[in-house]
């Protein structure tokens, strides 16, 4: 196995891949047409302390992503948060790339309210086949942000400049979420076929033996046999469903116990076991919460 570089600061990461340095410790904005090949790093493992937000306009090849690799094409945007694995598989960069990477640290934010929630901006986590693909006018809107921050990173630094860099940040943040939510909307036919996939998916896992030696499948799970990441996959049903991945699992778990409650004399235990629960109190508990009713009582009243 290669041996993954970690790679601390900024600075660092320039000096590692030959890019431009930034004049601020803690952001970078550097652009396409200004990256080296990264031939000689094609291959490498690294993971960084920082994140990063890429648009690819101009830049044809592929990355390498935890354990897959994926190609990217023009007007993709790709964000990677602190200690995800990534790596080069190739690049070919046009001389007329209007792409760009802004790289930040979590020390620019840590003490803003950008600090407290970068967390719920999911797409931090999703894979580089669940990437954000932007229209002309998107890319423009998210370019011209990132100017911004660059005319911020070369000027001197005074008392506002992390204020406005942060709130910035956090500007292309927000239009990414917006520009998803677009995306989910526009493509909510092929999501209907995931959503049904995903429920052909608990069909299956419930009627095997996999509740029993398994247990009660996570978010997780679900997201890799059907080839997403977690967070997308919830994401992804609570735009079309307005319920969490979570809480398909649990609504499922909860009517397939419903049946066997009436449609047979197993026990209120062997119920829970069955269906992948560690302890039957946990069953009972879940089950009320979803119903009003212990497992006992819905038994007894239905």
């Amino acid at each position: 196995m290669k041996e993954i570089i970690h790679i601390k600061s900024i600075t660092e990461a320039c000096k590692a891949f030959g890019l431009p340095s930034s004049k601020h410790p803690l952001v970078n904005v550097v652009w396409a047409k200004n990256m080296p090949s990264f031939n000689q790093y094609i291959g490498i493992k690294y993971n960084t302390d920082f994140f990063s937000i890429s648009l690819k306009d101009g830049m044809e090849g592929s990355m390498g992503y935890g354990r897959n690799s994926y190609d990217f094409t023009d007007g993709t945007m790709v964000f990677t948060k602190p200690n995800q694995v990534l790596s080069i598989e190739e690049k070919n960069i046009q001389d007329d790339a209007k792409g760009w990477m802004l790289a930040f640290h979590p020390d620019l934010i840590r003490r803003s309210d950008l600090g407290k929630t970068i967390s719920q901006y999911n797409f931090f986590d999703y894979e580089v086949h669940e990437a954000l693909h932007l229209s002309e006018d998107e890319k423009a809107t998210l370019t011209d942000l990132v100017r911004k921050i660059e005319t911020e990173i070369n000027q001197n630094i005074d008392k506002h400049s992390q204020k406005l860099i942060v709130s910035t940040i956090e500007l292309i943040l927000d239009y990414c979420n917006r520009y998803y939510d677009r995306q989910f909307y526009v493509r909510t036919n092929l999501h209907q076929d995931h959503v049904s996939e995903f429920e052909n998916f608990l069909k299956s896992y419930f009627n095997s033996e996999k509740p029993s030696e398994i247990g009660l499948p996570s978010v997780k799970y679900c997201g890799e046999q059907l080839n997403m990441s977690p967070n997308y996959l919830s994401d992804l049903l609570k735009k079309e469903t307005g319920k969490s991945a979570k809480d398909h699992i649990y609504a499922f778990v909860v009517n397939k116990a419903k049946n066997k409650l009436l449609g047979t004399t197993a026990s209120i235990s062997e119920i829970a076991y069955d269906l992948g629960f560690d302890y039957p109190q946990h069953f009972s508990k879940l089950f009320k919460k979803q119903t009003g009713m212990s497992p006992a009582k819905y038994r007894v009243q239905n």
